[in-house]
């Protein structure tokens, strides 16, 4: 009964004739635990027979011979019929599993008029209290479950592997407002700039695409893929750029509604054969940018060095950390162990807002699920930093 069902599931596909056998006993739970109930207690009732009738062959009816047959073949059975095999088998479930099916399942076809018999009185017992039975359903595995297993795997799996699969695990939950980098944080080229201008932000912009505005306002025009505007360069040898070649450069923008899980994102930017998305809210407006290689990090970790990295969003400090209010605190609760709460604000920003109601002033202290925050900057309608104190001693971090 304690062996891994998923175990043996395995071993039967391997071709393990054993597995097969004890997948097959375990299918029928409830005829199975009646043959071998059957069995131990025909042999127990049989042993205490047995030594009865021996006892008074040799020493006669005497009752004091009958008790002290009686003792001895109990502590007997009990030692060597019950509590030993249990614990061996509780120690070693798939070796004696597997071997313990060969002898079980052709017991189970000798006697299956008889275990047949006893079942339709069981059934009736329990169909009386009104107890319905469903063993196939034990055998099925919640994801909670999944991830309790993966990280009490102890050294089986690397740390590494670990978060890996929990990170898989969690993608149909996790959205990509939680991963995002918010509209605030964007930077963007604007049309209406001069030439010079735009190349020059170009030139000190960390990463291949960047958003492009229509010329008159804010409007999103486009993404611009700056590895296409270098080989347009070196393929052209141009001196000077014409703003008509800048604009043919723009692809058009990818819009994805917010509330996407990263799940059925990862699928969507597959299947368009895009690589970075605009996310805009129920109404239509632009509040955030999502790319691949952010859904990447998200399953496998930060990987790309050359780029400003997303932990330097939390800086070590004295008694605690400073941490940017941009922070997605999905991503805090991971990196530093936190319970703050992801119903809600997606951000360390909307939750501090939403937890004033207001713009709260620098130096403001506060508690959120009895963790301390201290505001540092606060401005432009934002919280800009705010410090977390940490409740470990320092030294042990």
């Amino acid at each position: 009964m304690s062996v891994s069902r998923y175990r043996l599931k395995h071993l039967a596909k391997s071709g393990n004739t054993g597995a097969k056998l004890a997948t097959k006993l375990l299918k029928e739970t409830d005829k199975l635990l009646s043959v071998i109930l059957l069995c131990n207690n025909f042999s127990n009732a049989a042993a205490a027979t047995l030594v009865t009738v021996i006892a008074v062959q040799l020493y006669g009816d005497q009752e004091i011979i009958i008790m002290i047959g009686t003792l001895i073949t109990t502590f007997l059975i009990l030692i060597f019929s019950e509590i030993s095999p249990k614990v061996i088998a509780a120690a070693h479930p798939e070796k004696l599993a597997l071997s313990c099916s060969f002898l079980l399942y052709p017991l189970l076809k000798i006697l299956y008029p008889i275990v047949l018999f006893v079942n339709i009185f069981v059934l009736g017992i329990l169909k009386i209290f009104n107890i319905k039975i469903n063993f196939n359903q034990n055998s099925l595995i919640t994801m909670d479950e999944l991830k309790s297993i993966i990280s009490d795997s102890g050294q089986v799996l690397p740390n590494k592997n670990k978060s890996l699969l929990l990170n898989l695990i969690d993608l149909e939950k996790v959205t990509i407002d939680e991963i995002m980098m918010p509209h605030t944080s964007i930077e963007s080229i604007n049309l209406g700039q001069s030439i010079e201008d735009i190349l020059e932000k170009i030139e000190n912009f960390h990463h291949n695409r960047i958003l492009v505005k229509k010329k008159d306002n804010e409007e999103i025009h486009g993404v611009l893929n700056i590895n296409k505007l270098f080989k347009l360069y070196i393929k052209e040898n141009m001196q000077d750029l014409a703003r008509d070649e800048l604009v043919a450069l723009i692809d058009p923008p990818y819009f994805i509604p917010a509330g996407t899980t990263i799940y059925k994102q990862i699928q969507k930017f597959q299947d368009n054969q895009e690589k970075i998305g605009l996310i805009v809210n129920e109404h239509g407006e632009f509040i955030g940018l999502v790319t691949l290689e952010d859904i990447l990090e998200e399953i496998i970790g930060e990987f790309n060095i050359e780029l400003p990295s997303k932990s330097s969003k939390i800086i070590f400090d004295e008694n605690g950390w400073i941490v940017d209010g941009g922070i997605s605190i999905r991503e805090l609760n991971k990196k530093l162990t936190l319970n703050l709460p992801i119903q809600g604000p997606k951000t360390l920003n909307g939750l501090i807002l939403k937890f004033f109601e207001d713009i709260p002033e620098p130096n403001t202290s506060f508690k959120i699920s009895d963790i301390t925050f201290q505001i540092i900057n606060a401005q432009d309608k934002n919280v800009k930093s705010v410090k977390i104190y940490s409740r470990i001693p320092k030294g042990k971090i």
